[in-house]
């Protein structure tokens, strides 16, 4: 199964994929196109052009790993917009993985950092 740590980063890449890269193809994609470091531990997201498909690539401790998913019915549908890259929450790639347009997904606030009432004279 794929379980990778919550606090991770995740990067889609923003353009379409072909699918049959494997490890050196899409770490010199991360490198070249998303500027990043494949061996950093984070995970890159890349989707092929009928939105069917979707790899991602990380590195862990002892090598590169990669979880492919191909949809026998539908698309995925990740919108980054007109950058290469855009960076995901965890919750974002599984909504993403479970068919679930992220568009039409409302997050509502959970929290607010409430400022300290404390001032400091001198």
């Amino acid at each position: 199964m794929f379980y990778p740590e919550s606090q991770v980063r995740v990067w889609l890449y923003n353009r379409s994929t072909d699918m049959r890269k494997s490890y050196d193809g899409l770490s010199a994609l991360v490198r070249n196109k998303l500027e990043e470091d494949p061996l950093s531990g984070q995970l890159f997201v890349f989707i092929n052009r009928k939105q069917t498909q979707c790899k991602v690539l990380y590195f862990d401790r002892s090598g590169y790993c990669i979880w492919s998913k191909r949809l026998e019915q539908g698309q995925f549908h990740a919108h980054a917009g007109e950058s290469h890259k855009k960076r995901l929450e965890w919750t974002d790639l599984k909504l993403i993985l479970e068919g679930i347009d992220t568009r039409s997904v409302q997050q509502y606030k959970r929290y607010k950092h409430q400022q300290s009432g404390y001032t400091t004279e001198a």
